[in-house]
């Protein structure tokens, strides 16, 4: 289905992320970075652009894309890496000399950790790119207090060592080397600092906590707290320091990365192809299910797929399943480390791709959004039928006085408002919310069945097991149990209960479906405690208006019916009453201390 751009505009997330132009050859003519992607494309089409060159551009759009990433600075590397790519034609095309910084921990002996632009295949370790020298000269700032590393270039091998060649320098007077050259700080030592390093550089600093501390404790063992106040200072630098970018090592060269997220209807599919540690290229697509495929047969098949259309010649893939038996290929279901960090991000942006894609359709076909819900309902609720019509009870009271319910309904997943009922309770007296419950429940269904009206497809208790079995006794009472499902939701930890079954059901906080049973709940819950809030003020002010001589109830509801409240009442100048209800009776109430 092609969704036109006015519609795309609407849905695109309010997230850091990198977009781009496409044209009707299926060409890439602009990549463009943005804080906010929403905010950022739709500036483009705004009606008071000057440039003609932008004007010019967004009249070659045809289609537009995006990717969602962690922070502005991985934007701002993957819009490097797609420009470098594809060369778009509105792009200023970047030089390959121009590249960021990385830092680099050389394959030698006592191995340096060094700032550098160029990556060179000769078994050293790069992290980054980083997209500005203030966060790379502040990692390496820290990295320095906390190690002492050697900056010359010395060859350091076992065999020169033996020989003497080198010997320590004013870097090692000033307390900034160990002296490594000369066996004052044995290579085991050097190597422990240098795996700390590493750990930092991948964000995590919990090891390095962990050995700072241990040293600290032995120096304030040994009453040496000098040194044990220099450790911490350092733990202080760790605790301080903290890498948000989403950035691998660039040892990942050639691979790619796929995830899946399904519903019911479709399965949403994203695509990224990881060249030296960096996306240089990513691609979402929508595949409507025919049948009852399981994620893993739709995924085997667009892997191939995509890597054919994209002339993929990586022999690892990432994704969420183990189909190497499927793909023929090696592929890795990682739980930690960098790898990991490239899933997460994929299936990021494959629910990304969900949500935009559902409010496009909501916006497009809002029968299609509904009959999907409505499906998705009837599957996670375990119902024979879809909740087209559902009905919600709420108990609302103060310790069991001016007892009142309501009874909110919902169709097609939306309130209908017409149809909202509320109850005085007439056989309870004080606090009991199951007593409540069961009369309520009784007195809707009775009269339904009295009038031949339509029964709901679900019915939700706000309220835990007590609330359920009430409303449960007054279905049976009308021989309506079995033939209306019906559920309680706590609101503890929003679990859902059914009828003669210990066990509740969660369902996942971010699905459609807990969602609307919460907005049906809450809907209950507002128009209950509205009703509760109304009947009290309307008591309070008749109770205080009874002992007024000359006040009837024609001027209690003239009041109630103007001002809501009897605070509201009281607020009031007493020129401004007697437009109501005459002089006569606002100095009345001026009397009897009411203003």
């Amino acid at each position: 289905m092609s969704i036109p751009k006015e519609i795309i505009l609407k849905t695109i997330p309010e997230k850091p992320g990198v977009y781009q132009f496409i044209n009707k050859d299926q060409t890439i003519i602009y990549v463009g970075k943005a804080k906010n992607l929403k905010k950022r494309v739709s500036s483009y089409f705004q009606k008071n652009i000057k440039s003609r060159k932008t004007v010019n551009l967004v009249k070659n759009i045809h289609k537009i894309e995006h990717v969602v990433v962690t922070s502005e600075s991985d934007a701002l590397l993957l819009e490097n890496s797609l420009i470098k790519k594809n060369q778009p034609k509105y792009n200023i095309l970047l030089r390959d000399d121009k590249t960021y910084p990385w830092i680099c921990i050389k394959n030698e002996p006592f191995p340096r950790v060094l700032v550098t632009r160029k990556l060179i295949k000769d078994g050293s370790q790069y992290f980054g790119p980083f997209t500005s020298f203030k966060t790379i000269n502040t990692i390496m700032s820290i990295i320095k207090k906390l190690y002492p590393l050697r900056n010359c270039s010395y060859n350091l091998s076992e065999k020169n060592i033996k020989e003497k060649k080198y010997k320590v320098c004013l870097e090692y007077h000033l307390g900034n080397c160990l002296g490594g050259c000369e066996l004052k700080q044995t290579k085991k030592d050097y190597d422990k600092g240098i795996s700390e390093i590493k750990e930092i550089l991948r964000g995590n600093i919990s090891k390095s906590k962990k050995e700072f501390k241990k040293k600290m404790i032995e120096f304030s063992n040994k009453e040496m707290y000098e040194e044990a106040q220099k450790i911490k200072d350092k733990i202080d630098l760790l605790n301080n320091y903290q890498h948000k970018s989403t950035v691998v090592s660039s040892k990942l060269n050639s691979i790619d990365v796929f995830s899946i997220i399904s519903d019911s209807e479709s399965a949403f599919i994203n695509y990224l192809q990881i060249s030296h540690g960096r996306v240089i290229r990513f691609h979402n697509q929508e595949i409507k299910k025919r049948l009852d495929e399981t994620d893993q047969e739709i995924l085997s098949h667009l892997i191939i797929d995509l890597r054919e259309k994209y002339s993929s010649s990586s022999k690892t893939i990432i994704c969420q399943f183990n189909l190497s038996s499927q793909t023929n290929l090696k592929c890795l279901v990682p739980r930690s480390g960098d790898n990991k960090k490239l899933l997460d991000l994929s299936i990021k942006n494959a629910k990304t791709f969900r949500i935009e894609r559902n409010k496009q359709i909501q916006l497009v076909d809002p029968e299609r959004h509904t009959n999907r819900i409505m499906e998705q309902m009837m599957i996670d609720l375990k119902l024979k039928c879809e909740p087209r019509y559902i009905e919600c009870f709420d108990i609302s009271n103060i310790q069991g006085t001016n007892n009142v319910a309501s009874c909110v309904v919902f169709k097609n997943g939306k309130p209908s408002k017409k149809m909202y009922r509320k109850f005085n309770i007439k056989t309870i007296e004080g606090q009991n919310d199951f007593g409540s419950m069961q009369e309520v429940v009784y007195r809707r269904y009775k009269r339904l069945l009295d009038e031949s009206q339509d029964m709901p497809d679900l019915i939700i208790i706000d309220g835990g097991k007590g609330q359920l079995s009430s409303a449960v006794k007054s279905l049976k009472e009308l021989s309506l149990f079995n033939r209306i499902p019906i559920l309680g939701i706590a609101k503890r930890l929003e679990e859902l209960y059914y009828p003669q079954d210990p066990v509740p059901l969660y369902l996942n906080k971010k699905s459609e479906t807990l969602k609307i049973i919460q907005q049906i709940r809450n809907e209950a819950h507002r128009f209950g405690v509205g009703f509760h809030r109304d009947r009290r003020s309307k008591l309070s002010l008749e109770s205080q208006l009874d002992n007024i001589k000359g006040i009837g109830k024609t001027t209690m509801n003239k009041l109630l019916k103007e001002f809501k409240s009897l605070s509201n009442i009281k607020k009031q100048k007493e020129k401004d009453l007697a437009k109501i209800i005459g002089k006569k009776k606002a100095s009345l109430l001026k009397k009897n201390n009411l203003l």
